[in-house]
């Protein structure tokens, strides 16, 4: 079964919020256009409490997109971003989600960040995604959301080592790092992951 997955549709993602990617809301028409096409519809959640160890605001004299270690593992240090039960955090006000079937959340342990929608980045505790999934009986996955070089990226990966068939739909993400993205693509493209546009995609 195919089954699709939006990764942190997200107003602090989106032009004018936060954690801005440039052009994020482009997507949200071409999400909601892809919706009907599938049986199973789920989302992912950044979903930080405000004392997230990511954000750039909680370390004195460091600045976002500064680099630290952090309890052993590099950490990127963000602006403040998806802050728990904030307008922030909300998902884009024109995205549909009466089609998405479960949601789940992601960045609540204030100590490890969490890109995937999978895993946090230690692999240290899962979300019960992949489980989840499995119990439904999709196995081939199509991505779509934001950043596309970050969040979209970590989940295909994780996808891909969970034994799932991964295809990503590019015009229905955008990347904080365009020429970033430009070398995950071709990464992705050679673990397997098929990449196309919305309107390859076929109904049913």
């Amino acid at each position: 079964m195919k089954a699709l997955i939006l990764v942190d549709v997200q107003n602090d993602f989106m032009p004018r919020g936060t954690l801005e990617i440039a052009n994020g809301d482009s997507i949200v028409p071409i999400i909601n256009r892809l919706l009907p096409k599938f049986e199973l519809v789920v989302a992912t959640q950044d979903w930080h409490p405000a004392d997230h160890a990511s954000f750039a605001g909680n370390h004195e004299s460091k600045k976002p997109f500064d680099i630290i270690e952090l309890f052993g593992m590099q950490q990127v240090l963000w602006p403040d971003h998806c802050v728990q039960g904030t307008k922030g955090a909300e998902f884009h006000p024109e995205m549909k989600t009466l089609n998405i079937a479960a949601i789940f959340r992601k960045g609540m342990n204030p100590e490890i960040d969490s890109y995937s929608g999978f895993y946090d980045n230690g692999h240290r505790q899962s979300t019960g995604l992949a489980g989840y999934l499995k119990d439904k009986g999709a196995d081939q996955l199509y991505f779509a959301g934001l950043a596309a070089d970050i969040c979209v990226y970590y989940t295909i990966k994780d996808a891909l080592d969970e034994g799932f068939n991964a295809v990503l739909i590019e015009d229905a993400t955008c990347p904080l790092n365009a020429d970033e993205f430009v070398k995950i693509k071709k990464e992705l493209q050679e673990k397997g992951v098929e990449i196309i546009q919305s309107n390859n995609l076929s109904s049913g």
